[in-house]
């Protein structure tokens, strides 16, 4: 921001605005201080063009570590699937 001319927040609200992008000036704050956990692409899109620079420049792409699938039925040591439930009886009620 401060390359572009813009040493404060408040700075970027009206650009923001003119590109259709509305948010108070909280929202921006946070959007430049701390670490966003959600961007719309639309926002993402106005601030590249705002900035004149790349999505790399903004965001650090990390990946997640993601679960291995198993198939149905698969043995799993010391999981939940080991312990079933009891079976359960029902008598019927005698009504006379």
């Amino acid at each position: 921001m401060a390359t572009r001319g813009m040493f404060s927040t408040s700075d970027l609200k009206p650009l923001l605005a003119d590109r259709g992008i509305a948010l108070s000036t909280s929202q921006v704050y946070r959007l430049v201080v701390e670490r966003p956990e959600r961007l719309s692409l639309n926002t993402l899109v106005a601030l590249m063009d705002i900035l004149d620079c790349r999505m790399e420049d903004l965001i650090e792409p990390v990946t997640a570590t993601a679960r291995r699938r198993k198939a149905a039925g698969a043995n799993e040591t010391g999981s939940v699937g080991d312990h079933r439930p009891k079976r359960a009886r029902i008598i019927g009620t005698n009504e006379s």
